[in-house]
């Protein structure tokens, strides 16, 4: 155990994560360069293109120090808000953290948030300035923000550039010296921390733990004690750039376990192993379990393809454990499926994959969260869907989710982010000025506000500098009313939404505007209208299709031209009562990008 090091990277995206993880596997020769390419422990095509990481990975290295062998076990973390728990159950296994900053950008909002859990673990920072080669690096700046954040030294801060390598071989160095060893007892009773699971279509899902007492052998029966389950051990090991099976781990390793499991529903991050005739006291602390925070319908542009998506999200399902999905029907859209996501960043990756893995075409209403209703009969019940409302008379009070945000960006952009914040029902909390010219800003909003376009219009106020974090602070009372659309009386429900009462009107007075753009006219007049329960409070009218039925009356009896009006006006009258009105796919979609 002496010479075991577990660590994590905690960074913001583009700082140079995975481009660090690649020159230390590089330096430790884990990996021939015959074998070598960038990223290489992003394997989702969809994480190369965009940079960022999704699904975190784990591989083992081997580092000679001073003629010791040491093992180098790094646990890797996807950088996003949506994956926030993943995130600290990959800290709760390890014992230090590289926190790489970017020298050209300083430091950034999920840098911080992830930073405060490694700190809260009790975990051992080694803080990198990465992208010193930059022409446009600001290292003095940027060594006086870390100086403030962590309270280090300025010399205990590495200079590198993970690019052409420099400063590698002092981070290498720095892990031997400053993280310490795991610590725990290969005597006790097995007691392992599931960080990662993966899903293999030949041998079911791999669960990634770190063993924090005790030693676990193949063949051995073991209990997930979360999930109440028991398997057999049927290979353990070590992640190198391959799996490699061995025969026995111990505490402070980390490793793999196979067991024949089919589906990722069975095996929770954050849950403990344990051996089944002797088990451990108690699991280890900090498990949860995951729950959905935005939903929204996942409708199949033809209708026949209905059974095709179900299939396609259930094997989506077994390697993303966090979506959830219900069926539901819809009058406008036929059957689709209601699913529950981590956050938009999840809705979109699951959207991408279902279009690139399975070819699936699909139509995506509009993003909301769960609320809690109380009725007047002492009821409590979950709405994912406006529609799911009870009626307005049975509703005692309607509660909401509600997120502390934290804003990091530069002082010339405070007055246009709060702005923006207040418009989103947003409260001030706390303002802290980390530099001169940075500052952080922390705001109490409601979760509903976000899902939609906030980070798009952040980034667009700052000119794509400020960096956006948040986490869940719980459910506050709310004035929510449902906004129902109406066409020609007929309530569209995917249109349906739940919206605040302050902003209800002037939100269905714009839908029914673009709506009146988008819907083709048809040989009738159709009315669009927003309402809230009974009460009307916007109308737009697309105007019918006319044919001039008196321009073969030249002159003669006015009698003439009214007698044909009013023949055409009765079939307008039948043509109304049989005609129906065609909601193009653009309409739901501009809802999302009503501004």
């Amino acid at each position: 155990m002496e010479h075991i090091r577990n660590f994590c990277i905690i960074a913001h995206i583009d700082h140079g994560k995975s481009t660090l993880a690649d020159r230390l596997i590089q330096y430790t020769n884990t990996l021939s360069e015959r074998d070598f390419h960038d990223q290489v422990l992003d394997n989702m095509d969809l994480e190369k293109e965009r940079g960022i990481t999704i699904k975190s990975h784990a591989i083992q290295m081997l580092y000679q120090y001073q003629n010791i062998d040491y093992i180098f076990n790094l646990i890797d973390t996807p950088g996003h808000v949506d994956f926030s728990y993943e995130v600290s159950r990959a800290i709760a296994a390890c014992e230090g953290a590289l926190l790489v900053i970017d020298a050209t950008q300083g430091i950034q909002a999920q840098t911080i948030s992830n930073l405060y859990q490694a700190v809260d673990h009790g975990l051992e920072i080694i803080p990198v300035l990465n992208k010193m080669d930059m022409p446009s690096a600001m290292p003095d700046e940027v060594k006086d923000q870390i100086v403030d954040l962590i309270g280090c030294s300025r010399d205990d801060i590495i200079e590198s550039s993970a690019k052409t390598g420099m400063g590698v071989e002092l981070i290498l160095e720095k892990i031997v010296s400053a993280i310490p060893p795991p610590q725990g007892d290969p005597d006790a009773p097995l007691q392992a921390l599931i960080f990662d699971s993966v899903f293999n279509s030949f041998r079911g899902i791999f669960a990634y733990f770190k063993i924090v007492n005790g030693r676990i052998r193949t063949g051995d029966h073991v209990k997930f004690v979360n999930m109440n389950n028991d398997y057999h051990a049927d290979e353990i090991g070590v992640m190198k750039i391959k799996y490699e099976p061995c025969r026995m781990l111990q505490a402070g390793n980390v490793g793999y376990i196979i067991s024949g499991i089919k589906s990722a529903r069975d095996v929770k991050v954050g849950d403990t192993i344990t051996h089944y005739d002797k088990p451990c006291d108690k699991a280890i602390e900090g498990f949860l379990e995951v729950k959905p925070m935005v939903f929204a319908g996942l409708y199949p542009v033809e209708a026949d393809d209905y059974e095709e998506l179900r299939a396609s999200i259930e094997k989506l399902q077994l390697n993303d454990a966090s979506l959830s999905f219900v069926p539901e029907s819809s009058v406008a859209l036929g059957f689709g499926f209601r699913c529950g996501f981590l956050g938009l960043l999840h809705m979109e990756i699951v959207q991408e994959r279902l279009d690139r893995e399975f070819d699936m075409d699909v139509v995506t209403t509009v993003p909301n969260v769960s609320y809690k209703v109380f009725t007047t009969k002492g009821e409590e019940i979950e709405v994912h869907n406006p529609s799911g409302l009870p009626d307005q008379s049975l509703i005692h009070i309607i509660e909401e989710p509600y997120i502390e945000a934290q804003i990091i960006c530069q002082a010339d952009y405070v007055g246009s982010i709060m702005k923006l914040c207040i418009e989103k029902r947003g409260v001030l909390k706390n303002q802290v000025y980390l530099t001169t010219n940075r500052i952080e800003i922390t705001f109490e909003m409601p979760l509903a506000e976000i899902v939609f376009d906030f980070y798009d219009k952040l980034k667009s106020i700052s000119k794509g500098y400020a960096s956006f974090d948040y986490h869940y602070t719980g459910f506050k009372q709310a004035n929510l009313v449902r906004l129902d659309i109406l066409l020609n009386g007929d309530m569209v429900d995917a249109l349906s939404s739940l919206i605040h009462r302050d902003n209800a009107y002037a939100f269905g007075r714009r839908i029914c505007e673009k709506l009146k753009e988008l819907i083709p006219r048809q040989q009738f007049e159709i009315a669009i209208q927003a309402a809230i329960g009974s009460k009307i409070i916007a109308r737009e009218t697309v105007k019918a299709l006319r044919k001039d039925v008196t321009a073969k009356c030249y002159g003669g009896d006015i009698t003439r031209k009214r007698k044909l009006l009013e023949k055409q006006k009765k079939g307008k009258k039948r043509m109304r009562q049989i005609g129906n009105v065609e909601v193009p796919q653009t309409a739901f979609l501009a809802v999302l990008k009503l501004d």
